[in-house]
């Protein structure tokens, strides 16, 4: 198993007009995405065969892409159809065919895969509740400077909340709380306990009875995390996001905050959307800060018992990283006490 085995977003659905083209890093990879003649999602290798220049500030007629330094065009399928230079009547050889991955549309994305022949055959992650009736979503685009892996930990790290976000989400309160951490089938999945309040400035609307909160965070391997709230029938809250590998240090990270709160989902929206970006734009400061650092000392880090689920997500990733299927690692789980 690899990463390049997996399917990664790469634009939303309405991002790619059909006389688009977008240009976007995936594993290191740079590619073109725009719509081919029978407008399914294209994505070839970013650089003309001709005198490798980008594709991507191209122009996009009818299906094909022609590319801005010499006005060779490609179709669909990455095939050279017309050379300028060489007359109308050019035939160009069948070898003339830039590299092209397979791409698939699903929950409003667009995702790419680039392996030709991957170790088996993977779907990308489904959305939660994604335009189910009675339910909204608001979808957030953010680039951190860290790894994949640093930031799907963030994402589903309680103590942090505290600190980079008082007052906002979490106030440090010494409140002391439960979760169970299990690590299965190459997914990590923490259970907490006790949790009924310090939601934030927004709490007493999402709980304003104080009952305990059903509060799941998961990790699905590559790159998926999904944070999941639940506090009675009308008041539910999924954050799920899709942490896309562009380099090693950079990551694009495609976030959907989809709830259910009953009447007042409409008018939530534009707060939810807001609250969304002020929380992430706060773990894009923070984690820019801990890239600086790892570039410097390395990523020698000292865990607590609340760490565990990085150890565990850490080992999901390793494994990959070796060729392996995380799916075969062993079945852990452990009950663990923190504060926050």
């Amino acid at each position: 198993m690899q990463f390049e085995d997996f399917w990664y977003v790469v634009a939303l659905s309405q991002q790619l007009r059909p006389n688009t083209a977008l240009a976007r890093s995936l594993l290191g990879e740079w590619l073109v995405i725009f719509r081919g003649k029978n407008g399914q999602p294209v994505a070839l290798r970013d650089r003309c065969l001709h005198r490798n220049s980008r594709l991507s500030p191209g122009q996009v007629c009818q299906g094909t892409l022609r590319c801005p330094y010499h006005g060779w065009v490609y179709d669909q399928t990455g095939q050279v159809i017309a050379v300028p230079s060489a007359g109308e009547e050019s035939q160009p050889h069948p070898s003339r065919q830039a590299k092209q991955y397979t791409t698939m549309e699903q929950d409003g994305y667009v995702y790419v895969r680039l392996a030709e022949t991957p170790s088996e055959i993977l779907v990308p992650f489904t959305m939660p509740h994604y335009q189910e009736s009675g339910w909204e979503t608001v979808r957030v685009i953010n680039r951190f400077r860290n790894s994949v892996i640093n930031c799907a930990e963030n994402f589903i790290d309680v103590p942090h909340t505290a600190f980079v976000h008082p007052g906002l989400f979490r106030t440090a309160q010494q409140q002391k709380l439960e979760m169970t951490v299990e690590r299965s089938n190459g997914s990590v999945t923490v259970e907490y306990h006790h949790e009924t309040s310090n939601l934030g400035w927004f709490g007493r609307f999402l709980n304003r009875q104080g009952t305990e909160i059903q509060h799941t965070d998961r990790f699905y391997m590559p790159n998926v995390t999904c944070v999941e709230y639940c506090l009675g029938r009308n008041r539910h809250l999924f954050i799920t996001s899709q942490s896309i590998p562009e380099t090693e240090n950079s990551t694009l990270v495609y976030t959907d905050v989809t709830y259910r709160y009953g009447i007042w989902n409409p008018l939530a929206r534009p707060l939810v959307w807001w609250t969304a970006q002020q929380i992430i734009r706060q773990d894009v400061k923070i984690l820019g800060i801990q890239r600086e650092t790892i570039a410097k000392y390395g990523t020698q880090f000292s865990n607590t018992p609340a760490d565990t689920i990085h150890v565990f997500v850490e080992s999901i990733q390793a494994a990959i990283e070796r060729g392996e299927d995380p799916r075969q690692l062993p079945q852990k789980s452990v009950k663990i006490t923190f504060w926050v």
